[in-house]
């Protein structure tokens, strides 16, 4: 099977209270609907931001005003399905009203939540680990890798303090 290899633009978009974007993507049409942050595939002659910027478009509605910063980068290298997903995620600014007019027809849902919520909707540890870590911190730029989309292999650089 030939290797696929994703890059992938993101944003953490928040509101006043400071709750966190997430979209509603039913990618199968079962109606098993998973969240995740705005945006999605780098297409070619894109770059990342300018993705991100696009994307956060087609999903939300809502145009990027400003990127403060590039939050973090997540490396899944799953031997499984033989692909490698990157995942460059930035924290921006942001105007509008949601409204969602994804043309692919994936996205569902978009609305904001609090961290609690967040953590309670994102199933995998690639997607909610370095999220939380990033909304527990507010330190940007660490890199995130795993084994897989289960989470298998988990490494953060730079490392946070082991907990007690």
């Amino acid at each position: 099977m030939p290797r696929r290899d994703l890059l992938v633009a993101a944003a953490i978009l928040r509101d006043r209270a400071g709750r966190v974007l997430l979209v509603g993507n039913d990618w199968q049409g079962a109606g098993r609907v998973r969240y995740t942050l705005p945006g999605g595939m780098v297409e070619a002659g894109e770059t990342a931001p300018e993705a991100m910027i696009r994307e956060i478009f087609e999903e939300t509605g809502l145009r990027v005003t400003a990127i403060q910063h590039m939050a973090y980068c997540v490396h899944i290298e799953d031997e499984r399905r033989s692909e490698r997903a990157i995942a460059i995620v930035f924290e921006a600014r942001w105007e509008g009203l949601l409204n969602p007019a994804d043309p692919d027809g994936f996205i569902v849902d978009a609305r904001f939540f609090t961290q609690d919520e967040i953590l309670a909707r994102l199933e995998s540890p690639p997607m909610r680990d370095p999220l939380s870590d990033y909304l527990a911190t507010s330190q940007p730029g660490r890199f995130y890798a795993f084994k897989g989309w289960d989470g298998k292999g988990g490494l953060r650089i730079p490392g946070l303090a082991q907990k007690k």
